[in-house]
Order: C-alpha cells, then sequence, then structure tokens
C-alpha cells in the first residue's frame, strides 16, 4: 500500500491570506483537510511566518468533497506548494469515513466512546506523510488541525499522542538522529470550535471555502446532522459569527 503523491500548483489570485515571497521564511508542512480546523492552522502557520507547504491526503474517505475544498483553501492562501497523497484505508474499512457499509452516526458522541468515525491509523498515516516530505524539504515543523475539546473523542488527537509521534519522529528519522529537533504544532489543540473561527476570521479566513460534513455530497453541501456539522454549526453560533456553509437540512 504504497502512498501516491500529485502535485498540486498553487494559483495566484485573490488570497485570503497574500503569499510571502521571503525565500528566508522556514518551510513547514501543512496538513490540510480542507476542513475548518485545517484551514485556520494554515492560516496560523502563515501568520507566524512559515512557508507553507500543504499537504492532503486522501485515505479513501467517503467525504471526498473535502478534498475539493482543500484545493480552493489552498488557492486561495497562494501556498507555494500543495501536493495530494493517497493511501487507500478504505480497502481496510472499519469507519463510517470509509466504509459505505457502516452508517454515519447521526446522534452526538457519547461520552467515554470512541465513534464510528473513527479512522484507524489516520493521523498516524498522515503525520508519517508529513515528516517525510518535512525532511526532504529540510523543515522541522510540521502543522496539524488536532483538537482535543471539541472533538469525537479520537484517541490521536490527544496530547500524549502528538508528543509520543514527535519522539518517535526525532528517533527514526535521519534528521532526527542527527539533531534536528522536529515539531509538531497543534495550535488548535486546547481551543473551543468558536475559538477557533474566531482566531480564523481574525486572521481573514474565508470559512465558505471549507468543508467539514462526514457526508457532504458532491457539490459540497453538508448533511447538517452528523457530528462534524453540528460541532462546526454550534461552533459559529458561538463565535457570534455567520455560519456560511451551505446545509442540505439546516442544523437544529
Amino acid at each position: 500500500m504504497s502512498p501516491v503523491v500529485e502535485d498540486a500548483p498553487a494559483q495566484q489570485g485573490n488570497s485570503v491570506v497574500q503569499t510571502s515571497q521571503n525565500k528566508k521564511a522556514k518551510p513547514a508542512v501543512v496538513l490540510l483537510s480542507g476542513g475548518l480546523d485545517s484551514t485556520t492552522c494554515l492560516a496560523i502557520a502563515r501568520d507566524q511566518g512559515f512557508d507553507c507547504h500543504a499537504l492532503s491526503v486522501e485515505y479513501g474517505q467517503r467525504h471526498a468533497a473535502e478534498l475539493t475544498a482543500s484545493r480552493r483553501v489552498s488557492q486561495a492562501f497562494g501556498v507555494r506548494e500543495h501536493r495530494f497523497a493517497r493511501v487507500d484505508l478504505g480497502q481496510f474499512g472499519g469507519s463510517a469515513l470509509t466504509d459505505s457499509g457502516i452508517a454515519v452516526p447521526m446522534e452526538g458522541p457519547q461520552p467515554g466512546v470512541i465513534p464510528v468515525t473513527y479512522v484507524p491509523a489516520r493521523n498516524t498515516v498522515m503525520l508519517s506523510l508529513a515528516l517525510g516530505w518535512a525532511e526532504v524539504l529540510g523543515s522541522t515543523d510540521i502543522f496539524i488541525g488536532v483538537n482535543a475539546i471539541d472533538y469525537s473523542g479520537y484517541p490521536d488527537c490527544r496530547p500524549e499522542y502528538i508528543k509520543a509521534f514527535e519522539v518517535m519522529a526525532r528517533l527514526g528519522t535521519k534528521a532526527g538522529v542527527e539533531g534536528a529537533k522536529l515539531r509538531i504544532h497543534t495550535p488548535l489543540l486546547h481551543l473551543t470550535k468558536a475559538e477557533i473561527i474566531q482566531l480564523g476570521l481574525e486572521l481573514g479566513v474565508d470559512y465558505g471555502l471549507t468543508v467539514s460534513c462526514y457526508q457532504a455530497d458532491a457539490a459540497g453541501r453538508a448533511c447538517g446532522a452528523c457530528d462534524a456539522c453540528r460541532l462546526r454549526h454550534a461552533g459559529f453560533q458561538a463565535a457570534g459569527a455567520l455560519d456560511p456553509t451551505v446545509y442540505a437540512h439546516p442544523p437544529v
């Protein structure tokens, strides 16, 4: 199951965040799903002065509209380079996001229960791909939009997981063995969804470009009923901001 990586050249235009032409900026790999959190993470990385290289992963997810959204986002931000990696986690199934035979739950998560929307090893695979590209780029910085507050109980979104991966990355790479201190940046880790949205708006993010729904249709319309839709809509309400999402059925 070897990953396939494709280039997606950035296009200049009306950028949400203007591209820095400073060649001295440190390179960083930003995992970009096309959703609200990863887009905010990209905005933060750019605001911190990093030369961003966006990486999106097609892992067999049923909500492929988010990959289309990631193209919109990277073009709007004018990132230096946007690549797509394909790793078919769908061949294993085991998640409502990769197996059409498992229904996406319409009820909220239950405390202490990992929901069926958890994709086994997803963040480990994505971070590994980002790590490989970062080492080639000579980068010691990877950004990922994981969150330990407004999340669905996924074990690979916890701070202890991120710390463990960081240790592994330093042990298992040439750069790490030679002394490079790779850092996994998780700027959203302890923010509520409302705080994430407020921060993104301050940085000029157009959330109308993004897709969060677990079962968005080909046009990117959100179902309005899944956990991701409810969290997103509630976040905009709590932030006192207009939710630009196009819903097939508005959340209640």
